[in-house]
């Protein structure tokens, strides 16, 4: 992050501001925001749909399609904003608690825990995801 990249505060004042300005709070609802953010996500997924696992690593290199993956991403970013902010959710202190819980659910291959099942419950999801 540079200097002048704004910070998470920073960027939820201006998402707030810029949809009161446009009277869209209206229509900023939890179920609203969570389906357009899987629009947006579904999105992402779209670029990298049919491409190789080497290939979706080169991604970037295409100024065209590195654009195009930025504008998701913003996205994604924007709806998840919004959606944690209608629902009084702070976004960095979830993620904080989520890898917590992650790392006692999963824990390092050799730890001497189960990775299969960290907490008692059986393993959900596939690696290097949030856990669920």
């Amino acid at each position: 992050m540079t200097d002048d990249t704004p910070d998470l505060a920073a960027l939820r004042r201006r998402l707030t501001a810029f949809a009161a300005a446009r009277q869209w709070q209206p229509y900023h609802t939890p179920k609203n925001l969570a389906a357009a953010l899987s629009v947006e996500a579904s999105e992402l997924v779209e670029i990298f749909q049919w491409l190789t696992p080497e290939e979706s690593a080169r991604v970037m290199d295409d100024p065209g399609t590195a654009h195009r993956v930025r504008d998701e991403v913003a996205d994604v970013l924007a709806y998840l904003l919004q959606f944690c902010e209608v629902l009084g959710v702070d976004p960095l202190a979830a993620l904080d608690a989520k890898i917590d819980r992650n790392e006692s659910r999963f824990p390092v291959p050799g730890s001497g825990g189960d990775p299969a099942r960290g907490d008692g419950e059986e393993k959900r999801g596939g690696r290097g995801g949030s856990g669920e």
